[in-house]
């Protein structure tokens, strides 16, 4: 079994994935649900992904399961946005794992869309979004997240939580450390 990395994700579950010999198909009804709930301002490069964006399939060995690579560094970027410029090749990579879950898949397809769009940060609004237009499945639901946690969690070295409080221990269950103890609701 591999070992997580930090920041990412090192797993045999994704290694062990094989690139399909088709391109992943171009997102015309998810870019029309993106622009029916965003402004030019918010995204500006929306209205360019038909002309300028490419799908393709991430490398097996690689730990994310979507990246959205511009042909140009952070700074022209920035500055293509800021004069409303077109921002020339934009490649969404998505990780061949997610052909297992098609509502996974649309989730990370969105998040990288709205990437593309021009929407860089992390931030709520973002996350409300992705949510919005194709949430992501729960993990009771999705077996390939929960193979993905299983994959993770036995990878790690912490295989328990305890709480400074109480002394409690119990069995990591989780990716997040806890916020309370479950024996005594004290924060950990």
């Amino acid at each position: 079994m591999s070992n997580s990395k930090e920041g990412g994700w090192n797993m045999d579950l994704l290694r062990n994935t094989t690139i399909p010999n088709f391109d992943p198909p171009f997102p015309n009804e998810l870019i029309k649900e993106i622009t029916g709930v965003l402004n030019k301002e918010e995204a500006p490069f929306l209205r360019h992904l038909p002309d300028n964006l490419t799908l393709s399939w991430l490398e097996t060995t690689d730990d994310r399961l979507g990246a959205t690579i511009f042909e140009h560094d952070h700074n022209t970027i920035s500055r293509k946005i800021k004069q409303r410029l077109p921002p020339g090749k934009i490649v969404i990579g998505l990780h061949p794992v997610l052909l297992e879950d098609k509502e996974l898949y649309n989730h990370t397809l969105v998040h990288e869309l709205l990437h593309a769009a021009g929407l860089a940060e992390h931030n709520q609004r973002h996350e409300q979004l992705t949510s919005e237009i194709a949430p992501s499945p729960p993990l009771s639901e999705s077996p390939l997240l929960q193979r993905l946690r299983a994959e993770l969690l036995s990878a790690s070295d912490t295989k328990s939580w305890s709480c400074n409080n109480c002394g409690n221990i119990w069995a990591r269950k989780t990716i997040r450390k806890p916020l309370r103890c479950p024996k005594c609701a004290k924060k950990v």
